[in-house]
């Protein structure tokens, strides 16, 4: 929730990234167990963790036009569950973006 109340310049989308790997890293070091070892793993266990990364992913492309790459490789690998509308409602914070732009790119009318 935390996320959806803040605006993000491309810096604070690169920190809010940073912040995410190190709590992972944290999360992967305090489990004792060779099944968690691998972040897949973690993320597959842990599904708000898995989210939290997404949004991180999302944040952090530098090119509206990279979203659907990003988007459709992770699906592939089944690796993302952000709704569209959601995926919208999180490339609007970054203040680069255009919401038409995104929405457009999306195809989601207003």
């Amino acid at each position: 929730r935390f996320v959806k109340q803040s605006q993000f310049t491309p810096l604070g989308a690169l920190a809010l990234g940073s912040d995410i790997r190190y709590f992972v890293n944290f999360v992967k070091e305090r489990f004792d167990s060779p099944n968690l070892s691998s972040s897949v793993t973690l993320y597959k266990a842990c599904n708000p963790l898995a989210r939290l990364v997404q949004i991180s992913l999302l944040m952090n492309v530098n090119d509206l036009e990279d979203v659907l790459d990003l988007i459709s490789s992770s699906k592939r690998k089944q690796m993302w569950d952000i709704s569209l509308s959601d995926a919208k409602a999180f490339l609007n914070l970054r203040v680069d973006f255009e919401g038409r732009k995104v929405n457009e790119l999306l195809q989601i009318s207003d």
